[in-house]
């Protein structure tokens, strides 16, 4: 069975994806006149709450949420694995991904708000499933996005997470999967069963504490291996651009293999293109779609741009102080191993940010999830989900769980393609609001998009 999925993500993540999401992540960037070179004025936006206009959660609300579902397992353990599949070089490569995801991640939140719909309830909903469906006027692909989507908050926001965090605390604590998967699924169960609302309020005192303490925590470690980092930065660079042999602790690797896995792994870890942060980017409360879009860029910029690169610069400066503790060993193993290889900061660091960063994964991909089952069954689905959700929780946390961070990663892959349709075919929509309100230095201005009620 592993042999087929490892064959199905070898298809759906090869190069034709790759391709794909790159080139529209460089397409988007051109369009928009290099939107990245706002995203300072995304982060003041991001914490100037706009207190006049409606919606369910604050600018600063959405990105925090969106965030948590971002920052993830593979900030550090899937930038591990580019470094041991593609060698140092990868870092770049996964750096570079998120200068230029940006573009993407603006064009998602434009598009939206500027399609987003109200529910029965009064709440705002949105994200791909609506544009495709009110901008590209494709229902059917708004339907494949919503199962897709629907499907992977399981496993790739909710099981696998859970694993990942019942395995560290039983390695590092020695508590039982058992013990750890019950709090775990009361913790979730409290703040999910409020809704958007009470999942936003807990990923705004969240996430600034876990991007906060994970980003001290490396800059101590690269203080401790100072004599390391610019051999380090310099390893990076160049190793981007020249095929490195095998010795010093790292692999041998080639140019294509530095970019594939750089990019793929840069792709996965910031979702720029995959349609999961516009979801609740629709529930912000914001005048026009662009001072959202602005906030959302810096999503990227936050996990890739920053978390990322720290994180690439502390595995690769352990390798080149280690060579011999940390030759050979790959992802989860060589994270472990890197982190554990400083005394006393290097474990504490590891283990608090893996544990925060998957339980908030956890909690932003509910709402992912929750979205999309409305979209297919409307406001019934609501409790049904979050009771099945917050149960797998526990599920994931006490069971191997290889098959399903294969499948997830599968049905992450299948997301891409409809809402990179949507992103593609709806670019002038994205050119026309930035023109509209950025370009026209009308940031200020009101958005006089009608937004419809939905039987739903």
């Amino acid at each position: 069975m592993m042999d087929v999925i490892s064959s199905i993500q070898g298809v759906v993540w090869g190069p034709v994806m790759l391709v794909l999401l790159f080139g529209t992540h460089v397409f988007l960037t051109l369009r928009t006149r290099v939107i990245q070179r706002y995203v300072f004025k995304g982060i003041k936006l991001s914490v100037t709450p706009d207190k006049e206009a409606s919606g369910d959660v604050s600018g600063f609300g959405a990105l925090a949420t969106a965030l948590a579902a971002t920052i993830g397992t593979g900030n550090i353990v899937g930038v591990a694995t580019a470094i041991a599949s593609g060698g140092p070089g990868a870092v770049f490569w996964v750096w570079l991904t998120g200068c230029f995801g940006m573009a993407s991640k603006y064009g998602e939140a434009i598009l939206a708000i500027k399609y987003r719909v109200k529910g029965k309830d009064g709440g705002l909903i949105g994200g791909p499933m609506y544009a495709l469906e009110r901008g590209l006027k494709q229902k059917w692909l708004g339907i494949l996005f919503a199962l897709f989507a629907g499907c992977a908050c399981f496993g790739i926001g909710n099981g696998t997470q859970g694993n990942s965090i019942s395995s560290m605390v039983q390695d590092t604590f020695g508590v039982s999967p058992y013990i750890t998967g019950v709090v775990l699924t009361i913790l979730t169960g409290i703040v999910i069963i409020g809704g958007v609302k009470s999942i936003a309020r807990v990923c705004e005192k969240l996430v600034p504490f876990m991007a906060g303490f994970y980003i001290i925590g490396c800059i101590i470690i690269l203080i401790l291996n100072h004599d390391f980092v610019w051999p380090a930065v310099k390893t990076i660079v160049t190793s981007a651009f020249t095929p490195r042999a095998a010795g010093g602790g790292f692999v041998g690797a080639t140019v294509m293999m530095a970019i594939r896995f750089g990019i793929a792994r840069g792709l996965f870890t910031n979702e720029a293109g995959l349609g999961s942060a516009p979801i609740v980017d629709a529930a912000a409360a914001t005048r026009n779609s662009v001072r959202q879009g602005l906030i959302a860029m810096t999503g990227v910029f936050w996990d890739t741009i920053i978390v990322c690169a720290l994180t690439g610069l502390v595995l690769v400066s352990s390798i080149l102080k280690s060579p011999e503790s940390l030759a050979g060993l790959t992802g989860g193993t060589l994270s472990s191993a890197a982190f554990a290889s400083i005394p006393v900061v290097g474990p504490i660091v590891l283990t608090v940010g893996l544990i925060c960063f998957a339980w908030s994964t956890i909690l932003g991909w509910s709402y992912y999830g929750e979205r999309c089952w409305v979209y297919l069954c409307g406001q019934k689905a609501i409790m049904p989900f979050r009771i099945i959700y917050t149960l797998v929780v526990f599920v994931g946390s006490v069971m191997t769980l290889d098959a399903v961070w294969g499948i997830a990663d599968i049905l992450n892959a299948c997301m891409a393609f409809p809402n990179l349709i949507a992103l593609l075919g709806l670019s002038g929509v994205i050119v026309a609001e930035t023109k509209k309100y950025l370009f026209s230095d009308n940031m200020d201005g009101w958005s006089d998009d009608e937004i419809p009620v939905v039987d739903k």
